[in-house]
């Protein structure tokens, strides 16, 4: 569940999770699940395996998720679907446990006390 200034942003039981290599997992949610106003920015970034990255503004909170609307083969479950960065939300859970944003301003996965690490993202580990 992802929660902001008092209200629920998104809450589901359908993500897909994405684990990357040094990464804690990524949820991908889909728009049905998403109570909050998103509005679509100019950003785009390219991801080497999932492609061209579509960023959004969530409840007034600027480029707080991200989607794939044309993912590159092999990540065809995550067309559409949104990831949210944990960081520039009040409240991020899982399964009721709320979660740490990974380091760094870069990367969305979420922490839960079930990952160890390290991890990507925080000072020392560019080209991990």
């Amino acid at each position: 569940m992802v929660r902001h200034a008092g209200q629920v942003v998104a809450d589901t039981r359908r993500a897909v999770r994405v684990l990357e290599t040094s990464h804690p997992p990524v949820y991908y949610v889909p728009p049905a699940d998403v109570a909050a106003e998103l509005r679509r920015t100019p950003r785009q970034t390219v991801c080497e395996f999932k492609g061209l990255a579509t960023y959004w503004d969530v409840a007034g909170v600027v480029e707080a998720a991200w989607s794939y609307e044309e993912p590159n083969r092999g990540y065809e479950e995550l067309r559409g679907l949104l990831a949210f960065y944990p960081g520039r939300f009040d409240e991020c859970t899982v399964d009721g446990e709320q979660v740490l944003a990974q380091p760094g301003d870069f990367y969305g996965g979420w922490l839960t006390s079930d990952i160890t690490g390290p991890v990507k993202g925080g000072p020392g580990t560019l080209g991990w």
